[in-house]
């Protein structure tokens, strides 16, 4: 059986969460394979949360 829930949060902005907390993330860790790999994650998050926001912007049009 599937569980369901409600967000309390956008995905825009559990994106950009996720994205704040692997940066820190980040930071704490020596320089080298790892660290970018984080940072790597850090950078994948904000994009989709860019996406994501332009996607249901208003503005956004269907082409013709």
């Amino acid at each position: 059986m599937r569980r369901h829930f409600t967000q309390t949060q956008s995905l825009e902005e559990r994106l950009a969460e996720e994205a704040k907390r692997l940066h820190e993330q980040a930071e704490l860790l020596p320089h080298g394979n790892l660290r970018e790999a984080v940072e790597r994650k850090a950078r994948q998050a904000e994009t989709g949360s860019h996406i994501s926001e332009w996607l249901r912007s208003p503005g956004l049009r269907v082409p013709t």
